[in-house]
């Protein structure tokens, strides 16, 4: 048997060179193989960083073995100075691999940090809820011990008020967070513990802990939103309004409405005067909210602190009675929100909140979000009325039934300078599945105002079907 088959043969006859061809080839070879090493290991750190910065963490650890080079670049500060960690609270969706990877970050890299954010969402039960304290109370006592640089943080929605959080976990976790913040808390530039849902002893000491160095404290941001369980009526109770007392350098404010007293807007203006320049509110139909704050109290505040701005979020409320009684006229709206969340009340009207409460704010208000389910009455004129009353409002997001030429009556009215709109997000609500007249319409009046969109507005308009 031939031991060089006829297509080897063949092969090997077309693929024959000389011998200063191959030495050629070679040469050409070695000499690309060797600018391309140069190349690699002359590259500058700064561009690897960036290269790096890009890449998950298996990613950077396989990076690391390239060589000693990659190693050192993937060890530079930069790289590890922000971070954040999502845990689901679910049992199928939880694994110890990923508490014990944020343990193993902290260790190495935790001296690093400046900012952390860490979301526990979902707890279902005990276990899950103690593999969360047990990880948190390490994590924290490293960074107390390692990090000096933290500036930001932000532990959301641990919703401490459920079931799935015994007692004695619930407390631990609440002893490790208050030992860290009174420790190193005063370093804290922002802090965010949104949909922490403590009880009200439990949550006005622990603002306490981040109040507890009020005179050195840099933190000028705070979001204590859904800080307590929902049906807390928080503005009954004198400690927390001690405790905001005590911070003295906050910036930005957000918190929910059942929160607000004149006590509190009273210990604003003596703490933060001449430093709150934001507060956020949300508002919610199932929280407490039926408290009376009285207008002086919130014209003191905006003396106090001449450059506030509040931004109120509201949720099924939808009374212009009830609404007039927490938006006041003293309150500087720059932002507000109204939805109705898709619930409907036959008897319930928009219009009034369109025509007497909303125009309170005309000479203030720059930015509206509406979402109404109005289904049984129109306000294209009293949304256009509003719109034209507003001298400040930039920015309209709208989610409600209108009719569609209520487009090209706004577009027509900002061409013509008669309104300041430079945001534009409206999504019109039908009753029919076929939407096809309107898309054509909104096609024609996009073509007829193409310039003013295309160099003045962001622009985004789309029918769509409620059924």
């Amino acid at each position: 048997m031939d031991p060089f088959p006829a297509d080897d043969l063949l092969l090997t006859s077309e693929c024959e060179t000389t011998e200063e061809e191959e030495d050629g080839q070679l040469d050409e070879q070695e000499e690309e193989e060797e600018q391309e090493t140069v190349g690699w290991g002359l590259l500058p750190e700064v561009c690897l960083r960036r290269v790096f910065s890009f890449l998950q963490d298996c990613d950077r650890a396989r990076a690391a073995l390239v060589c000693r080079h990659w190693l050192r670049v993937l060890h530079a500060p930069e790289l590890w100075r922000a971070r954040s960690f999502v845990f689901s609270g679910r049992a199928a969706k939880s694994r110890r691999a990923d508490f014990q990877s944020a343990v193993c970050y902290a260790k190495t890299f935790g001296r690093h940090l400046e900012t952390l954010e860490i979301r526990f969402t979902n707890p279902v039960n005990s276990l899950t809820s103690r593999r969360f304290q047990q990880t948190l109370r390490t994590f924290l006592a490293v960074l107390r011990k390692d990090n000096s640089r933290l500036k930001s943080l932000s532990i959301c929605c641990m919703e401490l008020d459920r079931p799935a959080w015994s007692r004695s976990v619930r407390n631990a976790l609440v002893k490790s967070l208050s030992i860290f913040l009174r420790k190193a808390g005063h370093r804290l530039d922002n802090l965010n513990l949104r949909g922490a849902r403590l009880g009200p002893l439990q949550g006005c000491e622990l603002l306490e802990s981040i109040a507890h160095q009020s005179g050195k404290s840099a933190l000028s941001k705070l979001n204590i939103e859904d800080f307590f369980p929902q049906a807390t009526a928080v503005y009954t109770l004198p400690a927390f309004a001690h405790a905001l007392a005590r911070f003295r350098n906050l910036s930005v404010l957000s918190l929910s409405y059942s929160c607000v007293s004149d006590s509190l807007l009273e210990a604003l203006a003596a703490g933060c005067a001449r430093t709150l320049g934001a507060l956020h509110v949300r508002c919610h139909a199932l929280e407490p909210h039926g408290q009376v704050v009285w207008g002086v109290a919130w014209a003191r505040l905006v003396q106090g602190c001449p450059r506030l701005r509040v931004n109120f979020s509201i949720e099924r409320i939808l009374h212009a009675d009830r609404l007039l009684r927490i938006l006041l006229p003293e309150i500087p709206v720059r932002s507000l929100g109204l939805s109705t969340c898709y619930f409907s009340e036959q008897d319930w009207t928009v219009k009034p909140v369109l025509t007497e409460v909303l125009p309170l704010f005309k000479d203030c208000l720059q930015k509206l979000i509406l979402d109404f389910n109005n289904s049984h009455e129109s306000v294209d004129d009293e949304l256009l009325q509003l719109i034209l009353q507003c001298s400040k409002l930039s920015y309209l997001k709208v989610w409600a039934f209108l009719d569609v030429r209520f487009i090209e009556t706004l577009l027509q009215h900002r061409l013509e300078g008669k309104c300041s709109l430079k945001t534009i997000k409206i999504r019109i609500y039908t009753n029919r599945y076929d939407t096809h007249e309107e898309d054509h319409l909104l096609e024609e009046f996009f073509t007829k105002y193409k310039e003013l969109i295309e160099k003045e507005l962001s622009y985004f308009v789309i029918s769509y079907p409620m059924l």
